[in-house]
């Protein structure tokens, strides 16, 4: 029977088994964990520690070491590694180089994982508006973000947001619940993910497939070229609310933002840029 079914049958046919039951129940929140752990997770494992690692690069005032920017520049301490825990696959590469006298980054996942987070505190949470400017070189050929099989991105910019469990639908409430007391840390309720995403259009806007805490915000289709520098500017409240508004009508205070790239799922290789990632009040 699928895991999709909402009544579990005992062997005997005649309705719910309590062991059997609980078993059932037991796998079903294991697998939804680890879904949840690797996709919402993006760093959530670490996010933590990351927070605590940042605090010195980043006043409780907001600004950061490098001034009264609300992020660090590429290659400042308050951006910290998050792979995934005990990770095995290869991680993705984000090699610091200087573009036009500035700092960017390359960002190369070949069948890889990972990201780098900066935590966010102060004025930081509550920027109404996030920039940057990327350039994707060479995309994943199989990532598409409707499957499991397919959920990967060749450049992403997530923005993670301290959103109020009672928000949070009642199954997924409990799954996050789960997913927290596994991990130890506190897992955010909600992640919005900016993706150059080729085989998808510009303007989608879907839930992860592994998990509905994290949405997909497709900026950069399959109409943009590759090879090609974009820039973007995002009205963070706007953008919550279309991803989120199915949950909640107020806009909860930014924890963090993350750039990663990951090709795990599809054994892909991607190649990408970016530069001048910044937050604004």
């Amino acid at each position: 029977m699928s895991d999709r079914s909402a009544t579990y049958m005992s062997p005997c046919g005649c309705g719910d088994g309590p062991l059997e039951a609980v078993e059932v129940k037991r796998k079903r929140a294991d697998g939804a964990t680890h879904g949840f752990v690797k996709r919402v997770g993006l760093t959530a494992l670490l996010l933590a520690t990351s927070i605590t690692q940042a605090q010195p690069n980043a006043p409780s005032d907001g600004s950061s070491a490098a001034g009264t920017a609300l992020l660090a520049p590429p290659g400042a301490a308050a951006w910290v590694s998050a792979p995934l825990p005990a990770q095995k696959l290869p991680p993705t590469r984000f090699d610091l180089r200087e573009l036009d006298g500035r700092p960017a980054w390359r960002v190369e996942s070949p069948a890889s994982y990972g990201n780098l987070v900066h935590a966010v505190q102060g004025t930081g949470a509550q920027a109404r508006t996030i920039a940057w400017r990327w350039r994707l070189d060479r995309a994943i050929e199989r990532a598409d973000l409707l499957t499991k099989a397919g959920d990967d991105a060749a450049l992403k910019v997530c923005v993670l947001f301290d959103m109020p469990a009672e928000r949070v639908p009642f199954v997924e409430r409990q799954l996050l619940r789960v997913a927290r007391a596994a991990s130890g840390q506190g897992l955010p309720a909600a992640t919005l993910c900016y993706v150059w995403a080729p085989l998808a259009s510009a303007g989608l806007v879907l839930p992860n497939a592994h998990t509905r805490r994290m949405r997909w915000m497709v900026l950069r289709g399959g109409e943009s070229p590759l090879g090609t520098w974009q820039m973007e500017q995002r009205d963070l409240r706007a953008d919550f609310l279309r991803a989120f508004g199915d949950e909640t009508s107020t806009v909860p205070p930014l924890v963090a933002v993350l750039v990663g790239a990951d090709a795990d799922n599809t054994g892909g290789h991607g190649l990408g840029w970016l530069q001048d990632l910044t937050l604004r009040p």
